[in-house]
């Protein structure tokens, strides 16, 4: 019985710091756009393909084949 007078407000605690958490995080819009990091994930491939080794014009000319 005693551990309850311990673990009750050990408990309340928790739940005050998670509801104030939760509303922290819709405050700061954290729930606003979920699917946008779902299409980020399918094309960021493509991107960073095309970003990391675009060719010079120098040698993309000498890469063709006459």
């Amino acid at each position: 019985m005693a551990s309850l007078y311990i673990l009750i407000p050990i408990a309340i605690i928790f739940v005050c710091i998670a509801v104030a958490i939760f509303l922290w995080a819709v405050k700061s819009e954290q729930f606003e756009d979920l699917e946008r990091q779902g299409f980020d994930i399918l094309f960021d491939e493509n991107e960073n393909k095309t970003k990391s080794s675009p060719k010079s014009d120098a040698e993309a000319e000498s890469s063709k084949p006459e």
